[in-house]
């Protein structure tokens, strides 16, 4: 979980775009990261998929105020707030953006292009109308960091409990490879984000991580990080892990989001 994604990139420089900190190309460039093309389909005014560049300042010039990440999954439609064809297209790529101000939301299709070892990855965004309501089980900066510290005990305790390694040697090394892949040349959120906003988004990467290291298979003995091989012992590791997972999605979506709820809250 520590990999960033898209949807965040998209939010994150987009808000600094909106607020004056970058460039429309450069807000596209950290946008693409690693991927060959972002194509936007469906924009208002357009007949057809435009370039990342213009697409941003198509949103601007449309009204755009600030840009919001969800994160939904099955049964927790985290960020979203209908209508349902959006929401359905949102919760199947398990990521969108929300665009305040307009009243459009943003869903990735990722695709792969390309011979064999030459394949890059394109990216087309579909824009699709979203109904203009207060985003689904978003908390605020300073819940999200809260619920972050006691999701962290909590996640300690259920890999001990479980018999999972989690603050043992194998699963630090695991979360410093994490880590390292992660931050290789990477910007923690965009200029004009709080500070508050970068520690809550780092320290729910970790938890994230730490939750993806207990999910991991085993070695080639087939050990895994805590031994649990019975399917009951599998499910009570999933049925305890949930919430935390729930809460480290919650918290990066606070993170990403954190420029324009702060905004929304000052007009109130």
């Amino acid at each position: 979980m520590l990999v960033e994604h898209r949807s965040g990139r998209l939010a994150a420089w987009g808000n600094a775009l909106l607020a004056g900190f970058v460039a429309p190309d450069d807000a596209a460039h950290h946008i693409t990261a690693d991927d060959a093309v972002h194509r936007v389909a469906g924009l208002p005014g357009e007949s057809g998929p435009v370039g990342l560049t213009l697409a941003l300042g198509r949103l601007r010039a449309l009204g755009a105020t600030g840009l919001r990440l969800a994160l939904p999954v099955p049964g927790h439609p985290l960020g979203l707030s209908g209508p349902p064809e959006f929401n359905a297209r949102a919760m199947e790529a398990e990521e969108a953006v929300v665009v305040s101000g307009v009243a459009l939301g943003l869903v990735p299709e990722v695709a792969e292009a390309g011979p064999a070892g030459d394949v890059h990855v394109e990216v087309v965004w579909h824009c699709l109308p979203v109904r203009e309501a207060p985003p689904a089980d978003v908390p605020s900066l300073g819940e999200a960091e809260r619920e972050l510290a006691e999701a962290l005990r909590e996640a300690t305790e259920v890999l001990t409990r479980l018999d999972v390694a989690g603050s043992g040697p194998v699963a630090q090394a695991a979360l410093e490879a994490y880590r390292a892949r992660a931050e290789a040349g990477r910007e923690v959120l965009a200029p004009g984000y709080p500070p508050r906003a970068v520690r809550v988004l780092e320290l729910a990467q970790r938890v994230g991580a730490l939750v993806s290291i207990a999910y991991e298979p085993g070695d080639r003995e087939g050990r895994e990080h805590g031994g649990a091989v019975s399917a009951s012992e599998i499910a009570a590791r999933a049925a305890a892990l949930r919430p935390v997972e729930r809460t480290a999605r919650r918290a990066q979506v606070a993170a990403y989001n954190a420029p324009v709820e702060e905004r929304e809250r000052g007009r109130h």
